[in-house]
């Protein structure tokens, strides 16, 4: 299981930046930010080899299941 910050999201963040930047912005006066879309992944290959149960609820939350 993987529960972290959206690669996808993150790369649209980073072109609104590099907009910003090319648009004239000084890059020390653009602010610091957070991630706002998390991700919770299951693989359930590893889960089977290691010999865990994944409970269905779970795997109905997951944001995407890896078998």
């Amino acid at each position: 299981m993987s529960y972290g910050a959206s690669m996808a999201s993150s790369y649209r963040h980073t072109a609104a930046y590099v907009e910003k930047v090319l648009s004239g912005a000084k890059p020390a006066n653009l602010p610091v930010e957070q991630p706002t879309r998390f991700e919770f992944v299951v693989n359930l290959a590893a889960a089977k080899t290691l010999g865990v149960t994944i409970p269905q609820q779970m795997l109905l939350r997951a944001d995407d299941v890896v078998r």
